[in-house]
């Protein structure tokens, strides 16, 4: 998954997007064996961050990013790309603030490529409170090792 991400990511360090890596990638990268088929993201919600976001997306041939506007990624909770690569663009996520993720951020270098992932325990936090069995899997997964993979 993450080889055909590398574009995606390349070009929001090129767009400097400010996001977050959170859902399966993140728990993946923290240790968690599972599959996921999709990149979720947690975006600082501005009106200038989203379309640096835009930019970034359609730089990336992620063309279904040119059938919509920052304001219309600003108005709802959560915004799906589903192009080459399936992408899930979330203004907010359930147990944590942007700010506070931004600011605890791990940065995980791949092939070359450098991306931003949610702290461990941001992570734990977002998947308690989103709380579906999926969700709460990864949190019992987490909580088994104080082992940081992504150090």
């Amino acid at each position: 998954m993450l080889n055909r991400l590398q574009d995606v990511f390349r070009s929001f360090q090129r767009h400097d997007v400010k996001y977050v890596v959170i859902g399966g990638i993140a728990s993946i990268l923290h240790g968690v064996p599972r599959a996921t088929f999709d990149l979720d993201i947690l975006i600082e919600a501005t009106p200038d961050n989203a379309k640096r976001l835009l930019d970034a997306l359609i730089d990336a041939g992620v063309g279904t990013a040119s059938l919509t506007s920052s304001d219309a990624v600003l108005a709802n909770e959560i915004t799906i790309f589903k192009d080459r690569v399936r992408v899930d663009v979330q203004t907010s996520t359930p147990g944590v603030a942007f700010s506070a993720a931004w600011s605890r951020r791990k940065t995980v270098t791949y092939q070359g490529q450098d991306f931003f992932i949610l702290s461990k325990q941001d992570l734990i936090d977002s998947k308690r409170a989103a709380g579906r069995p999926v969700d709460m899997e990864d949190v019992r997964l987490l909580e088994l090792t104080d082992v940081d993979h992504t150090e």
